[in-house]
């Protein structure tokens, strides 16, 4: 019976196209110095014709390396995930690596499990967002000398390679935007209590009211839970919501820094829903600036960094450890800044 498969082009077979030997041939597709400009485009050329692909499989076994980065994050249905993956994806292509994503859900045994996985597949090395519980991954990573960089958050100084920005500074310079926008009755909404974000954002919403003189009583601290308004019970959800902003505005509250734009966003749809409470009665400002990286209908101040350089020393830390860095732990703190879009309520 006739088949229709496919011979895979060999390195043989371009050396027999081209009238040279095997290791000329492999040096020219790894564009090796040793052989001329010309030589490596006319054998380049008849790999393009002939249909060669690379065996990966095979460079893995003479280097002992796959080219293979996991990043472990919390789920890409969160715009942050999506945008930080494909600028990952970009800085590792560029260093010739293949990014394979796996999502946690924010769940520890998850997170383990993935980890498992990632050491299994022989991954060189992995990029971890962690969540509250990630010790036992790290321990994992650790155990098995994975080469790994922490992104976004560490769940302790000096653990391991990491890649933040100035979480602090951020909730500072959108809690003084408020200010300066003239709003006094501010309160900070969250639907998240994230490992080492929470604190420091909290750090810069108390650091800014205090150099404005705003007293306790003219902050506020509110905690809305559950369901980012997906769930099943969303309509509870976003009822519960509206009911906490119509109290915020009936106290004389008029300024909302949010946790992040996911969740100033989610406030905005309860907002222009409502009969009772609306976007004009607050000042709203947040975290992330995903409108940098994602067109969105409604305009929001937010503070925001990189994305492409939490990429590039993610990337940067990562292959110095799989090549053998065994420096001390270092901490990358890249800088934040404001962009205002006017949801902040300029008066």
């Amino acid at each position: 019976m006739q088949t229709t498969e496919k011979k895979r082009v060999t390195l043989q077979d371009i050396a027999a196209r081209t009238g040279v030997s095997v290791n000329t041939v492999s040096h020219a597709l790894r564009n090796k110095s040793d052989i001329s400009a010309e030589t490596c485009r006319r054998i380049q050329e008849a790999a393009r014709e002939m249909g060669y692909t690379g065996n990966q499989i095979a460079r893995s076994l003479r280097s002992g390396r796959t080219h293979i980065i996991a990043v472990i994050l919390g789920g890409l249905s969160n715009p942050f995930y999506g945008i930080l993956s494909d600028a990952i994806q970009d800085a590792a292509a560029f260093k010739r690596y293949t990014v394979m994503v796996m999502c946690s859900r924010d769940d520890p045994e998850l997170e383990l499990q993935l980890a498992e996985e990632a050491i299994a597949r022989c991954a060189d090395g992995v990029i971890l967002f962690p969540s509250k519980g990630s010790q036992k991954t790290i321990e994992r990573f650790q155990e098995a000398k994975m080469p790994f960089v922490l992104v976004a958050r560490t769940p302790a100084e000096g653990i391991a390679d990491a890649v933040v920005w100035d979480e602090t500074g951020a909730a500072y310079l959108a809690t003084r935007h408020l200010i300066e926008s003239g709003h006094r009755k501010l309160a900070y909404v969250s639907d998240n209590d994230v490992i080492y974000s929470s604190e420091h954002r909290m750090e810069g919403f108390r650091k800014a009211c205090d150099e404005s003189g705003i007293p306790e009583s003219d902050r506020c601290y509110l905690k809305f839970s559950g369901s980012n308004g997906t769930s099943e019970n969303g309509i509870q959800w976003m009822e519960t919501l509206q009911a906490s902003l119509i109290d915020l505005k009936q106290k004389g509250f008029d300024g909302l820094f949010v946790f992040c734009d996911v969740e100033a966003w989610h406030i905005l749809q309860v907002l222009d829903h409502s009969d009772q409470v609306s976007r004009n009665d607050f000042g709203i400002v947040s975290i992330d600036n995903l409108e940098s990286a994602l067109a969105f209908p409604v305009p929001l101040c937010s503070i925001g960094y990189s994305f492409k350089e939490i990429a590039a020393n993610s990337i940067r830390l990562l292959r110095k450890r799989i090549h053998g860095d065994t420096s001390a732990p270092q901490k990358v703190i890249l800088p934040v800044e404001l962009v205002c879009r006017g949801s902040c309520g300029i008066s």
